[in-house]
């Protein structure tokens, strides 16, 4: 558990985008794959799949964190009042909200 924990925080600081983040990434990976820590291995071959896309979520600090946020939420609001009102109160719930 030490182990695990150990490694969730280090994940947990390459989170945030920096340039040498992706070297930073394989060295984790390589640590991950030499314990024996069968879900974490699961969890790096996810990673290796789309490495690309891991590479630039860890080094670019652009995103669309705010847009999926937003998107989101309006699903959400709509799920909830299906079959209950009309667009009127969506509308009126998703700008207050």
């Amino acid at each position: 558990m030490t182990a695990l924990a150990g490694f969730i925080d280090s994940f947990a600081a390459l989170l945030t985008p920096a340039a040498g983040n992706n070297d930073r990434l394989t060295a984790w990976i390589t640590e991950v794959k030499a314990t024996d820590l069968p879900h974490l291995h699961t969890f790096t071959r996810g990673l290796d799949l789309d490495r690309d896309a891991v590479n630039a979520a860890l080094t670019h600090p652009i995103h669309n964190g705010g847009t999926e946020s937003v998107n989101t939420k309006t699903k959400l609001i709509k799920r909830q009042m299906y079959g209950r009102t009309g667009f009127a109160l969506l509308r009126h719930r998703i700008l207050l909200g």
